[in-house]
């Protein structure tokens, strides 16, 4: 089957984990992760942390981008901005959502957004991803998860 050639939802990292974050939707040239907002995640003003921001919408541009890779390949981020458009509470479940911009041989151009569910913009990214033919040696194990 066609499908069985392209990369799997990778497994959650620890970073993830420890920070709440849940998987969303994941389809070619898509994806997305949630996380529901709780005071450990929030910065001295009360507020959820910029540095959430950023791990979700590099999971989320990331994982976009991995959908629609072949099982051998393998990439990574090499530039990733975020504009903080607005402030996450505790309480809120925002999702951060990812998509392919374009995607060249070696290069991939993703963008994404954070969104609370009432729709409100919290914070967008545009960012380029590495694309290697086959994992690069010098990347250290990790040989069990998928990509």
């Amino acid at each position: 089957m066609e499908e069985d050639i392209f990369s799997q939802p990778p497994n959650l990292s620890g970073m993830a984990k420890s920070l709440s974050i849940e998987r969303g939707q994941w389809s070619p040239g898509h994806c997305s992760v949630f996380v529901n907002v709780e005071e450990f995640h929030c910065n001295k003003g009360g507020v959820a942390h910029g540095g959430l921001f950023t791990v979700m919408l590099d999971m989320a541009c990331g994982g976009a981008l991995v959908s629609g890779l072949l099982k051998e390949e393998w990439c990574a981020t090499t530039q990733l901005n975020v504009s903080f458009i607005d402030a996450g509470r505790i309480g809120e479940r925002l999702e951060a959502v990812g998509s392919v911009t374009r995607r060249g041989r070696n290069v991939a151009h993703l963008s994404g957004e954070i969104r609370a569910e009432s729709g409100r913009l919290i914070a967008t990214a545009t960012g380029t991803w590495m694309i290697w033919q086959s994992k690069p040696e010098k990347f250290p194990g990790r040989e069990s998860d998928n990509q």
